[in-house]
C-alpha cells in the first residue's frame, strides 16, 4: 500500500495528512463536504496505520494526534495572552440604545456594526505560534485560565495547523472562542448517561464545560464538543481592519465562524436580527441567550477603549428570560459567608430553558414583603438573564387559604445570635463564630482566586466546621492527615493531598491574601490594586481613608468599608494569625524607572505587539492607559495609529514614535523631553495647538465621558 508509493511512506503521510486537513476544513469550515464519512475514516485509518508502523512518521499536528496521553494531576494555570473581558449587557432596548448614542458621539454617524449570536458555552482562548496550536486556555478570571490544550486537541473542528492557502499565518495568533454541545449531540450525552445510571447534565453549556475540565483528555475526546471562533485577541503582525474582514480571515485559516454573524448600520437593524434570531432559537442546534453588537471598525474600538470589567465598542442584548409556574414549598433563611441572612425559596422543581430549578434567592425580607410571596403560593419564576433562577411573582388563586406572611427570626439560624436589621437586609454579627460564616469564609479563603487550596470546596470546608475539627479560621493550617482521615469522604491520599495544599498556601502573592479575607467592597480586580499600590500587606493595613483613596478606582464608600472591617477587634485577632502562619508575596517589579508616567499605545508596531509593548512599560512602573486626556504623559504612535493621535495633537501631549518608545523600555526617559518641559508647537508632531473650547474644564477626560 503505502511502502509503493512513490516516495514512499513519508511521502504518503504527508499527502493523507494535507487531504485529511482539507476535509475537515471544508466540512466544519465551509460546510461543503467532497466525500463521504466513510472515505474520510478510510484515509484517517491509512494515515494511523502508516504512523504505527512508522513511528518517526508521526507529527504534532497530525490529524491521528488528537487524544492526549496519560491523565493530568491538576490544570496548569496561565495567563491570557490579552484579556479575556465580559460583556456590558442587558434585556431592554435602551440600553442599547444608549449603547449606539455613546458610539456616535465618540466617532462620529459614519460607523458600522457587526451582529452575531450570543452563543451560550464555554469561553477559551486559542493560542497558534507559527500556524500550529500551542495551548487553550479556559476564560478563568480573565486574566488567567486552566490550561486545556490536551482536551481542546481532541475537538475535531479545532484545527491543529492554520491554513496557509489563501492567506498568511502570522507568527503568533490569539483567539477567542467558546466551546459549545450541539443539542442534539447533548440530548445523546444525556441518554447514554442516564443508561449507565450516571447523573445526566442540566443543560449543554454544563456539559461543555464539565466536559472541558476533564483531568484525562479521553474522556473529553469521547464527548461530543464543538467550537466557535469569533475574535482575535492578540496577533504578530497587523490585524484585520474590520470585524467583517476578521470573521473572513478565521474562516480562510481554516477556524469555525458562525454562520449567522452579518453587518448591521444601525439599532433597527440590529433589533431585526435578534427577532430573527428569537424566533428562529428553538430550531438552532446551539444554545445561545441572546445577541452580541461590535464595532466592525477594529481601530475604532482601539478609540472607545474599554473598562477592567468590560469593552466598550460591544454590547450583548440579552433574551428575555423565560418563565414557567410552580409551587414555593418553603422559605428557608440562609447565612452566608459575610453575614448576610437571605430568604431562599424552595420550590417545586421545574424546568426552564434545559435546567431544572427547585431554589430562588428572594434577596431581603422587604422583597418578600413587597410581592406579598408566602410559603405554598402559586409562583411564577424564570432565569434572570437564563441564568439565575428568580420569583417575579405571586399567582391569585381564589379560593385558596394562604399561609400567614413570612417573617425574618429574630435570631441566627446557624448560631444563634441575635440579628441585625441593616436597611432591607439582615445581618448575623457573629463573624467568624458563626458556622455558617466560618464555612464560607474558611471556603472563600481556599478558593482560586485567594490561596487556590485545591480540595477545599464548599462540601468539605461545611464537614470541617460541622464535625468540630476547626472553630477559627486559622485553624485551617493545622490541619493534619490522621485528622482528616476521620471524616468521611476522606482516605489518606485524599488527605494527603489537602494538608500538601494548605502546606502550600502558606507563602502566596499578597493580592491572593488580601483578597482571600473577604473584606467587604474588596474583589479580585480591588485587591490586586491594593497590592500594586501598597506592595506589603502591612502597609495596606495601616493605610486610613484618605491614603486608600490614592488607589486607582477606589471611592470614600469602599475606603471607609475597609477600615471599618480591618479595624474590628475580632477581625485583627484573626488577621494576625493568619499572618503567623501565611507569607504574602509582594507583586514583582521590574522596576520603577517609568514610575509615575501614564502612556497610551495606538497603532501598530513593528518590533512588538501592543500587548507586549503594554505589559513591558508597566513592568517599568508606568500606566498604560486607553484614553488620551491632559493627565497622559506620552501617546506611542505607530503604523496607522488612531483617532487617539489627534486627541494628543489636540492637547499637546508628547507623541513619541516607536524609536521613543524603545528609548524608554532601554534607557528610561532621560533622554527624552520631560512631558510639558517643550512648548506645544516644538513637541513631536504637533505643529500648532488647537485652543480648546471654553467649555472643557482643565484637566477633562472628555474622550472618555461618553463610551
Amino acid at each position: 500500500m503505502s511502502e509503493s508509493t512513490p516516495g514512499g511512506p513519508e511521502r504518503r503521510a504527508r499527502e493523507l495528512r494535507r487531504a485529511l486537513r482539507r476535509h475537515s476544513y471544508l466540512y466544519y469550515v465551509r460546510n461543503r463536504p467532497e466525500v463521504s464519512d466513510e472515505r474520510f475514516d478510510e484515509l484517517f485509518r491509512e494515515l494511523k496505520a502508516l504512523e504505527e508502523s512508522h513511528p518517526e512518521l508521526v507529527t504534532p499536528d497530525s490529524p491521528t494526534q488528537r487524544v492526549g496521553g496519560a491523565p493530568l494531576d491538576a490544570f496548569e494555570t496561565i495567563e491570557h495572552t490579552a484579556p479575556m473581558l465580559s460583556l456590558d449587557s442587558s434585556a431592554d432596548v435602551e440600553p442599547l440604545q444608549r449603547f449606539d448614542e455613546r458610539m456616535r458621539k465618540a466617532l462620529g454617524e459614519d460607523i458600522g456594526y457587526v451582529v452575531e449570536p450570543k452563543l451560550d458555552g464555554a469561553s477559551i482562548e486559542l493560542v497558534y505560534e507559527s500556524g500550529r496550536l500551542s495551548r487553550a486556555v479556559t476564560r478563568g478570571d480573565g486574566i488567567r485560565g486552566e490550561g486545556v490544550t490536551e482536551n481542546i486537541r481532541t475537538i475535531h473542528s479545532v484545527p491543529l495547523r492554520l491554513r496557509a492557502a489563501d492567506r498568511d499565518v502570522p507568527p503568533l495568533l490569539a483567539l477567542r472562542a467558546e466551546v459549545i454541545m450541539r443539542v442534539g449531540d447533548f440530548e445523546a450525552l444525556n441518554a447514554r448517561l442516564l443508561d449507565s445510571d450516571r447523573t445526566p447534565f442540566a443543560n449543554p453549556r454544563n456539559a461543555a464545560a464539565g466536559s472541558l475540565r476533564q483531568l484525562d483528555p479521553r474522556i473529553t475526546a469521547a464527548r461530543p464538543l464543538d467550537i466557535y471562533v469569533y475574535d482575535i485577541l492578540a496577533i504578530d503582525g497587523r490585524p484585520p481592519s474590520t470585524q467583517r474582514a476578521t470573521l473572513e480571515a478565521l474562516r480562510e485559516w481554516g477556524l469555525p465562524v458562525n454562520e449567522r454573524c452579518r453587518p448591521a448600520a444601525d439599532v433597527g437593524e440590529t433589533l431585526a436580527f435578534q427577532a430573527e434570531v428569537e424566533e428562529a432559537r428553538d430550531d438552532l442546534e446551539y444554545e445561545i441567550d441572546g445577541i452580541v453588537i461590535k464595532l466592525d471598525d477594529i481601530a475604532a474600538r482601539d478609540e472607545v477603549g474599554e473598562t477592567s470589567h468590560h469593552p466598550r465598542w460591544a454590547f450583548a442584548l440579552k433574551f428575555p428570560p423565560r418563565k414557567e409556574i410552580t409551587r414555593l414549598l418553603h422559605i428557608f433563611p440562609s447565612v452566608g459567608r459575610t453575614g448576610v441572612v437571605t430568604p431562599i425559596a424552595f420550590m417545586r422543581p421545574v424546568e426552564l430553558g434545559g435546567v431544572t430549578v427547585s431554589r430562588a434567592n428572594l434577596h431581603n425580607r422587604e422583597e418578600v414583603a413587597r410581592k406579598d410571596i408566602r410559603e405554598g403560593d402559586r409562583v411564577r419564576v424564570q432565569r434572570a438573564g437564563d441564568v439565575i433562577p428568580q420569583v417575579l411573582e405571586r399567582l391569585e388563586e381564589p379560593g385558596r387559604a394562604r399561609a400567614e406572611p413570612w417573617v425574618m427570626p429574630a435570631e441566627c439560624p446557624s448560631c444563634g445570635t441575635v440579628l441585625e436589621p441593616r436597611g432591607p437586609y439582615t445581618f448575623c454579627p457573629n463573624l467568624f463564630a458563626c458556622p455558617a460564616q466560618l464555612a464560607g469564609r474558611i471556603q472563600h479563603l481556599g478558593s482560586r482566586h485567594a490561596l487556590d487550596i485545591e480540595g477545599l470546596g464548599e462540601e468539605t470546608a461545611n464537614l470541617l466546621v460541622r464535625k468540630g475539627v476547626i472553630g477559627h479560621v486559622p485553624e485551617l493550617f493545622g490541619l493534619d492527615v490522621v485528622t482528616l482521615m476521620e471524616l468521611e469522604g476522606f482516605a489518606e491520599k485524599s488527605a494527603t493531598n489537602l494538608v500538601r495544599a494548605i502546606a502550600g498556601a502558606r507563602t502566596t502573592e499578597l493580592a491572593r491574601f488580601i483578597y482571600g479575607l473577604g473584606i467587604p467592597e474588596v474583589g479580585v480586580t480591588v485587591a490586586r490594586e491594593l497590592a500594586s499600590h501598597f506592595l506589603s500587606f502591612e502597609a495596606f493595613r495601616a493605610a486610613d481613608e484618605e491614603t486608600l483613596q490614592q488607589v486607582d478606582g477606589m471611592g470614600p464608600r469602599m475606603a471607609e468599608q475597609i477600615t471599618a472591617f480591618l479595624g474590628r477587634p475580632e477581625v485583627s485577632a484573626v488577621v494576625d494569625e493568619l499572618r503567623s502562619r501565611v507569607e504574602p508575596v509582594p507583586p514583582p517589579r521590574a522596576g520603577d524607572t517609568l514610575a509615575g508616567l501614564r502612556i497610551v499605545l495606538t497603532g501598530g508596531l513593528e518590533s512588538m505587539s501592543r500587548s507586549e509593548a503594554g505589559k513591558k512599560l508597566e513592568a517599568l512602573g508606568a500606566k498604560v492607559t486607553s484614553s488620551v486626556s491632559r493627565q497622559t504623559s506620552y501617546v506611542v504612535a505607530g503604523e496607522n495609529p488612531g483617532r487617539k493621535l489627534g486627541r494628543a495633537q489636540t492637547l499637546g501631549v508628547e507623541i513619541l514614535e516607536e524609536a521613543g518608545l524603545l528609548e524608554l523600555l532601554s534607557g528610561g526617559p532621560g533622554a527624552l523631553p520631560t512631558p510639558g518641559e517643550l512648548p506645544a508647537s516644538e513637541r513631536a508632531g504637533v505643529a500648532s495647538e488647537p485652543a480648546l473650547p471654553a467649555s472643557e474644564p482643565a484637566g477633562s477626560a472628555s474622550e472618555t465621558d461618553g463610551p
